[in-house]
């Protein structure tokens, strides 16, 4: 026999259920609130505060520029520090508007083109107040109030004093307006949406200022500045997690930048740069080459051209002070970079009255690579600047993947400093996949690491990464 509960049953039932919702709600709000109130006090005591005195981080100068006016020192401040965050590489896609944006940064998400950075009212930065540029790089936020995305490095630029983002505001003032808005982004839809870097954040940003460590020397934590800040190091070095922020874990021991691998810069004497003396990673950065280790390509060449090669000397011997404190991270490799190879005695001889019927590597080698890098692989002209580098004792040829030669082969290398103009010719357009990996796989097997192969497929795939 079914039963029917009364009308005052029934309240009571809708009282308890409604009460129900409510401790429910308000128990998460609690959580909420409490998580809140966690992660400021959290906040509190490890985010660095904005004023903290940085003279025991600057390695170079002590001095203090004026921010209140864009006096000579300030503006010449600014342009150094400008090139320190390579600023020109990224906001320069025509030579004849620089600064102007409109580059494409290709991302596992879309394409993202940009920003226009001169002094211009309508398409630039003209109207913009100091507060709003210092927002921009410190909290990643437009005038507008956007969300940039992080393809914009604040997640490092966050840690510059604001005097230093004050003298790079100073400089950019000085530039010549350019009247020219960049393309809009092609990003595939969530990602489009601005508001989701608010979480994005909440996951891969801490914002705040770089805070001397007091217990390092003067000269570690100019490059700790550098290094995690304006320099931002970690945005080619560092691993990404699946959210595309960088891994808290195995900091500066490589990852994959468009089809380029970015080496392992850890201390470690097998994976990194360990067995790289001072002098040798200080004329990396200045030029480009270490000789008997490795030759600056991709976007390291630009970083080179644009950026480290103006940098001082003594900011220079900060960066490597504090790269040599990093915590070694090994790569699970038995061998150096820049141990392998011999060079070769006698295989052009053998190609003497051989009939080549398919894609032969020392064949394509001698045909498109022996009249710079020798037939022996030796190169020409030594550590003379502007030298034809040798593969033998290159971390491109001795590296676990051969990716970084396949690129080199495909897109060339352009590197322009001080000393030297170096232009290797791209083969793209000349050669095919398979002559691609046909020539890889001959260096690395004669020059290089024996297990770094390729296949023609793999070569189309790092072909058809966008550069």
């Amino acid at each position: 026999m079914k039963t029917t509960k009364s009308p005052a049953a029934a309240t009571a039932n809708h009282e308890r259920e409604r009460r129900a919702r409510a401790a429910i709600a308000a128990a998460l709000f609690c959580a909420f609130a409490l998580y809140i109130a966690w992660h400021a006090s959290h906040e509190s005591q490890t985010r660095p505060i904005d004023e903290l005195p940085m003279s025991t981080a600057r390695g170079d100068d002590t001095s203090t520029p004026n921010v209140n006016a864009d006096t000579p020192d300030l503006i010449k401040r600014g342009e150094y520090l400008t090139r320190v965050g390579d600023c020109a590489a990224c906001h320069t896609a025509d030579p004849g508007r620089p600064f102007a944006g409109g580059l494409p940064i290709s991302t596992p998400f879309g394409k993202i083109y940009t920003p226009n950075i001169t002094p211009d009212p309508a398409t630039g930065i003209g109207q913009w107040s100091d507060t709003d540029f210092v927002r921009a790089l410190h909290e990643g936020i437009g005038k507008g109030g956007e969300q940039f995305y992080p393809a914009f490095p604040y997640v490092e630029f966050s840690r510059m004093t604001e005097q230093d983002v004050h003298a790079i505001r100073a400089y950019l003032n000085t530039l010549a307006p350019v009247h020219y808005t960049p393309p809009a982004n092609e990003l595939r839809f969530p990602f489009n949406q601005r508001w989701l870097m608010i979480v994005w954040n909440l996951f891969n940003f801490n914002e705040g200022r770089f805070v001397p460590d007091p217990k390092q020397s003067a000269e570690f934590n100019r490059g700790a500045y550098l290094v995690e800040g304006l320099a931002h190091c970690e945005e080619c070095h560092t691993p990404r997690n699946f959210m595309q922020g960088l891994k808290t874990t195995g900091r500066f021991s490589g990852a994959t930048q468009a089809g380029w691998q970015a080496y392992n810069i850890t201390p470690d004497r097998t994976s990194g740069i360990g067995n790289w003396s001072d002098d040798v990673l200080i004329a990396y950065l200045s030029t480009g080459v270490a000789a008997g280790h490795a030759y600056a390509a991709g976007p390291m060449a630009d970083v080179v051209q644009h950026s480290t090669q103006y940098l001082t000397h003594e900011d220079l011997r900060s960066i490597v002070a504090y790269l040599r404190a990093l915590p070694p991270v090994s790569g699970g490799v038995t061998r150096p970079r820049d141990a392998w190879g011999t060079p070769a005695v006698d295989d052009v001889t053998a190609l003497r009255g051989t009939a080549i019927t398919t894609d032969n590597g020392l064949q394509l080698f001698v045909a498109n690579c022996a009249s710079c890098h020798h037939w022996t692989g030796a190169g020409v002209g030594a550590s003379a600047p502007g030298a034809y580098p040798s593969l033998i004792h290159n971390s491109v040829a001795g590296a676990p993947s051969a990716d970084n030669l396949a690129m080199v082969i495909l897109h060339g290398v352009r590197r322009q400093t001080k000393d030297s103009d170096v232009l290797m010719p791209a083969f793209g357009d000349a050669l095919s996949n398979q002559q691609v990996a046909a020539i890889s796989n001959y260096v690395t097997k004669r020059f290089g690491n024996p297990q770094a192969t390729l296949t023609a497929n793999e070569v189309a795939a790092l072909r058809a990464q966008p550069q």
